[in-house]
Protein backbone atom coordinates (compact mmCIF):
# COMPACT_ATOMS: atom_id res chain seq x y z
CA UNK A 1 0.00 0.00 0.00
CA UNK A 2 1.22 3.37 -0.77
CA UNK A 3 0.60 6.60 1.07
CA UNK A 4 0.27 9.59 -0.69
CA UNK A 5 1.72 12.53 0.96
CA UNK A 6 -1.66 14.22 0.90
CA UNK A 7 -2.68 11.56 3.39
CA UNK A 8 -0.38 12.00 5.95
CA UNK A 9 -2.23 14.84 7.35
CA UNK A 10 -5.45 12.98 7.68
CA UNK A 11 -4.06 9.94 9.52
CA UNK A 12 -2.09 12.18 12.10
CA UNK A 13 -5.26 13.90 12.67
CA UNK A 14 -7.05 10.30 13.29
CA UNK A 15 -4.40 8.72 14.82
CA UNK A 16 -3.95 11.53 17.41
CA UNK A 17 -0.13 11.04 18.12
CA UNK A 18 2.76 11.21 15.50
CA UNK A 19 4.05 7.55 17.65
CA UNK A 20 1.42 5.86 16.05
CA UNK A 21 0.73 7.75 13.17
CA UNK A 22 4.21 6.75 11.60
CA UNK A 23 3.85 3.68 13.06
CA UNK A 24 1.31 3.22 11.00
CA UNK A 25 2.06 5.09 8.29
CA UNK A 26 5.22 2.40 7.80
CA UNK A 27 3.44 -0.50 8.79
CA UNK A 28 1.13 0.15 5.56
CA UNK A 29 3.97 1.03 3.36
CA UNK A 30 5.23 -2.45 3.97
CA UNK A 31 1.49 -3.93 3.27
CA UNK A 32 1.02 -5.00 6.93
CA UNK A 33 -1.55 -4.59 9.63
CA UNK A 34 -0.40 -4.52 13.61
CA UNK A 35 -3.05 -2.14 15.11
CA UNK A 36 -2.54 -2.90 18.66
CA UNK A 37 1.07 -2.50 17.89
CA UNK A 38 0.60 0.94 16.81
CA UNK A 39 -1.71 2.17 19.59
CA UNK A 40 0.49 0.83 21.98
CA UNK A 41 3.29 3.48 21.55
CA UNK A 42 1.12 6.24 21.86
CA UNK A 43 2.69 7.60 25.24
CA UNK A 44 6.06 7.21 23.32
CA UNK A 45 5.06 10.32 21.70
CA UNK A 46 5.88 14.15 22.94
CA UNK A 47 9.63 13.07 23.47
CA UNK A 48 8.25 9.69 25.58
CA UNK A 49 5.74 10.46 27.94
CA UNK A 50 6.61 14.38 27.23
CA UNK A 51 8.93 14.20 28.21
CA UNK A 52 10.76 16.19 25.27
CA UNK A 53 13.06 13.95 24.11
CA UNK A 54 13.51 11.95 20.90
CA UNK A 55 10.41 12.89 18.81
CA UNK A 56 7.47 9.81 18.83
CA UNK A 57 8.24 9.51 14.42
CA UNK A 58 11.41 8.35 15.12
CA UNK A 59 9.88 5.90 18.13
CA UNK A 60 7.21 5.25 16.11
CA UNK A 61 8.92 4.37 12.73
CA UNK A 62 11.29 2.10 14.80
CA UNK A 63 8.99 0.07 15.29
CA UNK A 64 7.52 -0.71 12.39
CA UNK A 65 11.15 -1.55 10.89
CA UNK A 66 11.08 -4.01 13.33
CA UNK A 67 8.35 -5.51 12.58
CA UNK A 68 9.70 -5.54 8.90
CA UNK A 69 12.72 -6.89 9.81
CA UNK A 70 11.47 -9.75 11.64
CA UNK A 71 9.49 -10.89 8.70
CA UNK A 72 12.59 -10.54 6.39
CA UNK A 73 15.15 -12.16 8.60
CA UNK A 74 14.52 -15.71 9.65
CA UNK A 75 17.46 -15.90 12.35
CA UNK A 76 16.25 -13.51 15.42
CA UNK A 77 19.45 -12.26 15.88
CA UNK A 78 20.11 -10.93 12.73
CA UNK A 79 16.59 -9.51 12.86
CA UNK A 80 17.45 -7.53 15.97
CA UNK A 81 20.74 -6.25 14.50
CA UNK A 82 19.12 -4.61 11.34
CA UNK A 83 15.89 -3.68 13.37
CA UNK A 84 19.28 -1.33 15.07
CA UNK A 85 20.73 -0.86 11.59
CA UNK A 86 17.69 0.32 10.17
CA UNK A 87 16.87 2.42 13.21
CA UNK A 88 20.16 4.26 12.39
CA UNK A 89 19.02 5.47 9.30
CA UNK A 90 16.24 7.30 10.79
CA UNK A 91 17.88 9.02 12.84
CA UNK A 92 20.40 10.15 10.65
CA UNK A 93 17.42 11.13 8.24
CA UNK A 94 15.20 12.58 10.96
CA UNK A 95 18.46 15.05 12.48
CA UNK A 96 18.85 15.79 8.62
CA UNK A 97 15.98 17.44 7.93
CA UNK A 98 15.40 18.84 11.95
CA UNK A 99 18.81 19.01 12.66
CA UNK A 100 17.85 17.41 16.26
CA UNK A 101 16.22 14.43 17.62
CA UNK A 102 14.26 15.93 20.29
CA UNK A 103 10.22 16.67 20.47
CA UNK A 104 11.25 20.20 22.94
CA UNK A 105 13.42 21.23 19.86
CA UNK A 106 10.94 21.24 17.29
CA UNK A 107 7.60 22.12 18.96
CA UNK A 108 9.30 24.32 21.97
CA UNK A 109 6.96 23.15 24.38
CA UNK A 110 7.61 21.61 27.92
CA UNK A 111 4.82 19.44 27.92
CA UNK A 112 5.51 17.82 31.47
CA UNK A 113 4.09 21.58 32.54
CA UNK A 114 0.49 22.18 32.22
CA UNK A 115 1.65 25.54 30.78
CA UNK A 116 3.82 23.93 28.33
CA UNK A 117 0.71 21.65 27.27
CA UNK A 118 -1.46 24.88 27.01
CA UNK A 119 0.75 26.25 24.44
CA UNK A 120 1.18 23.56 22.22
CA UNK A 121 -2.82 23.57 22.23
CA UNK A 122 -3.04 26.56 21.91
CA UNK A 123 -0.81 26.86 18.85
CA UNK A 124 -2.77 23.88 16.97
CA UNK A 125 -5.64 25.60 17.54
CA UNK A 126 -5.15 29.15 16.28
CA UNK A 127 -2.86 27.97 13.94
CA UNK A 128 -5.22 25.05 12.73
CA UNK A 129 -4.09 21.66 11.79
CA UNK A 130 -2.84 21.92 8.91
CA UNK A 131 -0.55 24.38 9.51
CA UNK A 132 0.63 23.33 12.41
CA UNK A 133 4.48 22.52 12.34
CA UNK A 134 4.43 18.94 13.78
CA UNK A 135 1.91 18.39 10.74
CA UNK A 136 3.90 19.90 8.30
CA UNK A 137 7.32 18.11 9.34
CA UNK A 138 5.09 14.96 9.03
CA UNK A 139 4.42 15.74 5.21
CA UNK A 140 7.86 16.28 4.82
CA UNK A 141 9.51 13.54 6.39
CA UNK A 142 7.62 10.85 6.01
CA UNK A 143 8.88 9.98 2.50
CA UNK A 144 12.31 10.04 3.88
CA UNK A 145 11.60 7.66 6.54
CA UNK A 146 10.47 5.40 4.42
CA UNK A 147 13.67 5.52 2.25
CA UNK A 148 15.51 5.80 5.57
CA UNK A 149 13.94 2.73 6.79
CA UNK A 150 14.39 0.71 3.35
CA UNK A 151 17.84 1.68 2.92
CA UNK A 152 19.06 0.25 6.56
CA UNK A 153 16.99 -3.19 6.26
CA UNK A 154 19.04 -3.50 3.16
CA UNK A 155 22.52 -2.93 4.44
CA UNK A 156 24.51 -6.39 4.87
CA UNK A 157 24.16 -7.29 8.74
CA UNK A 158 27.32 -5.82 11.08
CA UNK A 159 27.93 -7.59 13.75
CA UNK A 160 31.03 -10.25 15.06
CA UNK A 161 29.09 -11.65 18.67
CA UNK A 162 25.35 -12.61 18.80
CA UNK A 163 23.87 -8.90 18.55
CA UNK A 164 22.13 -7.56 22.14
CA UNK A 165 19.40 -4.99 22.51
CA UNK A 166 18.98 -3.78 26.01
CA UNK A 167 15.35 -3.00 24.75
CA UNK A 168 14.63 -6.39 23.50
CA UNK A 169 16.69 -7.71 26.78
CA UNK A 170 13.62 -5.97 28.75
CA UNK A 171 10.70 -7.23 26.54
CA UNK A 172 11.97 -10.80 26.58
CA UNK A 173 12.27 -10.59 30.64
CA UNK A 174 8.18 -9.10 29.73
CA UNK A 175 6.87 -12.50 27.83
CA UNK A 176 7.19 -10.66 24.68
CA UNK A 177 6.82 -12.75 21.27
CA UNK A 178 9.69 -13.17 19.11
CA UNK A 179 8.10 -10.22 16.58
CA UNK A 180 8.02 -7.82 20.02
CA UNK A 181 11.96 -8.29 20.58
CA UNK A 182 12.36 -7.70 17.51
CA UNK A 183 10.18 -4.85 16.95
CA UNK A 184 11.86 -2.85 20.14
CA UNK A 185 15.78 -4.06 18.93
CA UNK A 186 15.79 -0.40 17.55
CA UNK A 187 15.46 1.66 20.99
CA UNK A 188 18.60 0.31 22.03
CA UNK A 189 21.53 2.48 24.09
CA UNK A 190 18.58 5.25 23.44
CA UNK A 191 17.41 4.98 19.74
CA UNK A 192 19.74 3.66 17.13
CA UNK A 193 22.59 3.88 19.90
CA UNK A 194 22.23 7.63 19.73
CA UNK A 195 22.94 7.85 23.32
CA UNK A 196 19.32 9.81 23.93
CA UNK A 197 16.42 8.81 26.02
CA UNK A 198 16.65 5.26 27.63
CA UNK A 199 15.55 2.41 25.28
CA UNK A 200 15.32 0.10 28.01
CA UNK A 201 12.78 2.34 29.74
CA UNK A 202 10.67 3.41 26.37
CA UNK A 203 10.72 -0.75 25.47
CA UNK A 204 9.19 -1.82 29.55
CA UNK A 205 6.49 1.16 28.64
CA UNK A 206 5.58 -0.37 25.03
CA UNK A 207 5.70 -3.38 26.34
CA UNK A 208 2.91 -2.39 29.30
CA UNK A 209 0.99 -0.11 26.80
CA UNK A 210 0.65 -3.26 24.42
CA UNK A 211 -0.74 -5.44 27.47
CA UNK A 212 -3.42 -2.67 27.88
CA UNK A 213 -4.55 -2.91 24.07
CA UNK A 214 -4.52 -6.40 23.61
CA UNK A 215 -6.91 -6.29 26.51
CA UNK A 216 -8.90 -3.22 25.31
CA UNK A 217 -9.44 -3.52 21.64
CA UNK A 218 -10.05 -0.26 19.53
CA UNK A 219 -9.70 2.41 22.80
CA UNK A 220 -7.08 4.44 23.34
CA UNK A 221 -4.78 4.32 25.90
CA UNK A 222 -4.92 6.69 28.76
CA UNK A 223 -2.00 9.25 28.03
CA UNK A 224 -2.40 11.65 31.22
CA UNK A 225 -2.53 10.42 34.39
CA UNK A 226 -1.98 6.56 33.51
CA UNK A 227 -1.04 5.30 37.01
CA UNK A 228 1.10 2.19 35.49
CA UNK A 229 3.15 4.54 33.90
CA UNK A 230 3.70 6.96 36.23
CA UNK A 231 5.01 3.81 38.38
CA UNK A 232 7.10 2.78 35.88
CA UNK A 233 8.81 6.29 35.57
CA UNK A 234 9.43 6.55 39.31
CA UNK A 235 10.70 3.47 39.63
CA UNK A 236 13.31 4.23 36.93
CA UNK A 237 14.13 7.71 38.25
CA UNK A 238 14.55 6.30 41.48
CA UNK A 239 17.23 3.45 40.16
CA UNK A 240 18.66 6.18 38.04
CA UNK A 241 19.10 9.16 40.26
CA UNK A 242 16.62 11.60 38.09
CA UNK A 243 18.66 10.72 35.01
CA UNK A 244 17.25 9.57 31.40
CA UNK A 245 19.80 9.93 28.99
CA UNK A 246 21.39 6.38 27.77
CA UNK A 247 25.03 7.87 27.59
CA UNK A 248 24.44 9.51 30.83
CA UNK A 249 23.06 6.16 32.68
CA UNK A 250 25.91 3.88 30.89
CA UNK A 251 28.66 6.60 31.59
CA UNK A 252 29.43 6.03 27.10
CA UNK A 253 27.60 6.22 23.88
CA UNK A 254 27.75 3.15 21.98
CA UNK A 255 29.54 3.34 18.34
CA UNK A 256 28.87 -0.35 16.94
CA UNK A 257 26.39 -3.04 17.44
CA UNK A 258 28.90 -5.38 19.19
CA UNK A 259 29.87 -2.72 21.73
CA UNK A 260 25.88 -2.42 22.84
CA UNK A 261 26.48 -6.15 23.06
CA UNK A 262 29.41 -6.62 24.67
CA UNK A 263 28.28 -3.93 27.59
CA UNK A 264 25.05 -6.20 28.18
CA UNK A 265 26.89 -9.63 27.83
CA UNK A 266 28.91 -8.42 30.77
CA UNK A 267 25.89 -7.14 32.77
CA UNK A 268 25.32 -3.95 31.69
CA UNK A 269 22.47 -2.07 32.79
CA UNK A 270 21.39 -6.08 34.32
CA UNK A 271 19.94 -4.01 37.52
CA UNK A 272 17.76 -1.68 35.51
CA UNK A 273 16.29 -4.14 32.77
CA UNK A 274 15.07 -5.92 35.68
CA UNK A 275 13.74 -3.43 37.59
CA UNK A 276 11.42 -2.08 34.56
CA UNK A 277 10.67 -5.86 33.36
CA UNK A 278 9.19 -6.27 37.13
CA UNK A 279 7.63 -2.95 37.18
Amino acid sequence: MTIKKNDVRKVFMKKGTCSQTFAYLLNRESGHTKENEERASDLLAGGLMQTGHQCGMLWGSSLAAGAESFRMYNDRCQAIAMTITATQYIMESFSERTKTHNCLEITHCDMTTKSGMAKIMFKTIICGFIYSHCFNLAVKWFPEAIQAAEKGLSQKPSFNIIPLSCASEVAKKMGASDEEIVMVAGFAGGLGLSGNACGALSAAIWMKSLAWCKVNPGKSIPYFNNKDMIKIMNLFYHATDSGILCKDICGKCFKTIDEHSEFIKNGGCEKLIDLLAQG
